[in-house]
This record gives C-alpha cells, structure tokens and sequence, in this order.
C-alpha cells in the first residue's frame, strides 16, 4: 500500500504561482510513476502532468503545457507540481496518483490517490 499527501494548495490571483507537493508513505519506490490530475466543479477529472519512475520523463496536457512543471525527489518519496502564470479555469481540486505502471494520461491506471489539495485562482 501507498499513502498520497498533497499540500501546497491555496488561493492566488490570475498570474501567480503556487507550488504543489504530494508525499508519499508505505510501500513506496521510484518504480511508481507518479501524476497530477485536477477536477474543477463541473467538470470531469482531467490530467495535468506525470512523471516516470526516475523523474526522466515528464509529460504534461495540453491547458497547462509551458506554465507546469513536475518533478520528483525519490529521496523524499515526494513529487512536485510547480505551477506559474495560474488562471482562474485552473481552480479546482488538485490530486496526484501513483501507479505501477508507465506514465500516462488514463486516471483508472492509477492505483492510489491522495485526498487533494484546494487550488483558487481569482481573476
């Protein structure tokens, strides 16, 4: 089993910055590829960026591609999501997941979550 904490969440104004961290407990390693999904009120659950095992590989959607960056620590067992020029549509509840799996963008391969943390962009 893996235990998933986010932090770092808060409210911020449209062009600032907030920096994501999600530690990880229990039965971790950096064979798990870890992600950032977000769901907005509304909205489905939507993919923001994973990272391979070794933190080699990132990938990132489209909405945020260029503003995001994820990394990860493996020494720590934590994985960051940087985010710079936030905007209001990026309000939602930020989750990141891990999975035994390759880095992908498909929630349902991912085999634990954390509870999320609150991002607030206001205009």
């Amino acid at each position: 089993q893996v235990q998933l904490v986010e932090s770092g969440g808060g409210l911020v104004q449209a062009g600032g910055s907030l920096r994501l961290s999600c530690a990880a407990s229990g039965r971790t390693g950096s064979t798990y590829a870890m992600a950032w999904f977000r769901l907005a009120p509304g909205k489905e659950r939507e993919f923001v960026a994973a990272i391979s095992g070794g933190g080699g590989g990132t990938y990132y959607a489209d909405s945020v591609k260029g503003r995001f960056t994820g990394s990860r620590d493996n020494a720590k067992n934590t994985v960051y999501l940087e985010m710079n020029s936030l905007q209001p549509e990026d309000t939602a509840v930020y989750y990141c997941a891990a999975s035994y799996n390759y880095p992908e963008k498909r929630s349902y391969m991912y085999n634990y979550w954390g509870q999320g943390t609150q991002v607030t962009v206001s205009s």
